[in-house]
């Protein structure tokens, strides 16, 4: 049975839902409505809803180690497919995802042991994030690689992590947001539309959801994808 604040506002599987939906939309936008902007408005919605369950799943999973492989696993899988697919070196969400969580790991090692090591073992994983955000990029001109949202999108999900109440991760949330869109290829007036995200993220009331459905999600962002690749390669193939 739910508590009275369990029945209110909405539940991490809702959350998910809604950045399931809103994510769809936006790579239907790209594929098959490149004009339609308000599905790339619309689409600016899902990385901070899932960002921010990445940060919730961080907090009160009682495994992280377990968590990342989840996490890095499946985004090592998309990663290849990319490549033999398409040949493309660009990171997708799920590698911005597992950078976040390496990092919290870190750092959360470091406050259950303040020592000498466990600090500069922070300081060299948030070197390494800055260098495979930032200086591998430029390092490697004439590709296409570059991590999904950026440095400032792991930013996110570690501030999301780190606020101590709702409105603290909101708003640390939010700076990151706008960080993401100062620096992202999406035009700003555009990505800056994320931000609407912290509205159904207000009323995130902290339960996991009446059903637990986390496989499918696993499931849902490679299958997704090849699908609608599938769909974009048959209707060139006829239109050619």
């Amino acid at each position: 049975m739910q508590t009275s604040s369990e029945s209110k506002g909405l539940s991490g599987a809702a959350i998910k839902w809604l950045a399931l939906i809103t994510m769809t939309m936006d790579h239907v936008g790209v594929l098959f409505f490149p004009n339609v902007i308000l599905l790339r408005v619309i689409g600016r919605l899902a990385f901070p809803l899932f960002g921010y369950m990445i940060a919730e799943g961080c907090a009160h999973t009682h495994d992280k180690g377990a968590y990342l492989s989840r996490t890095a696993g499946l985004a090592l899988l998309c990663q290849i497919v990319y490549f033999f697919a398409e040949g493309s070196l660009y990171m997708c969400i799920l590698v911005t995802f597992s950078l976040a969580i390496v990092w919290i790991i870190a750092i959360d090692r470091a406050k259950a042991d303040p020592s000498a090591l466990s600090i500069v073992s922070v300081i060299l994983t948030s070197a390494a994030v800055v260098f495979v955000c930032v200086g591998l990029p430029a390092l490697m001109p004439g590709t296409d690689f570059s991590v999904d949202y950026g440095l400032f999108g792991v930013v996110y999900v570690v501030c999301v992590y780190l606020g101590r109440s709702k409105t603290e991760k909101l708003l640390l949330g939010a700076a990151a947001l706008i960080g993401v869109a100062l620096t992202s290829p999406i035009p700003f007036a555009i990505q800056i539309c994320a931000l609407f995200a912290l509205i159904p993220l207000y009323f995130y009331n902290g339960s996991r959801g009446k059903y637990n459905i986390k496989l499918f999600f696993y499931v849902y962002y490679p299958l997704h994808l090849a699908v609608l690749e599938g769909i974009y390669m048959l209707t060139r193939h006829i239109g050619a």
